[in-house]
């Protein structure tokens, strides 16, 4: 069953891509090309995502939700982002509104 073990597995083995061959590897070919475009195809999984949720099936929003989270998995690896800092900034959250979360944001 997928867990939290489970979407590090994914970040280690997207982290193991860096460096692959292009040619031969679809994760190399994001990583070689920037976080500039790794995070343009993260905003082309978030419409996709959006689009399935509003008037597909749930079958298809899994689908594009898996897309999404691995996408978005390949961005944080591009820009030198792990997985426990997002867990440690989602830790820090636990307990408070989201309210009260977004009055206390910086900046």
């Amino acid at each position: 069953m997928a867990n939290a073990e489970t979407l590090n597995t994914l970040f280690e083995t997207i982290r193991a891509r860096k460096g692959s061959d292009p040619e031969t590897s679809y994760t190399a070919s994001l990583l070689a090309k920037g976080p500039e475009k790794c995070a343009q195809k993260l905003g082309e999984e978030a419409v996709e995502t959006v689009i399935a949720a509003t008037g597909q099936s749930k079958d298809q929003l899994i689908y594009e939700s898996a897309d999404l989270i691995y996408h978005l998995w390949v961005l944080l690896a591009a820009s030198g982002v792990t997985p426990e800092e997002i867990y440690a900034e989602l830790d820090r959250r636990t307990g408070q509104s989201g309210h009260e979360e977004k009055a206390n944001r910086p900046g």
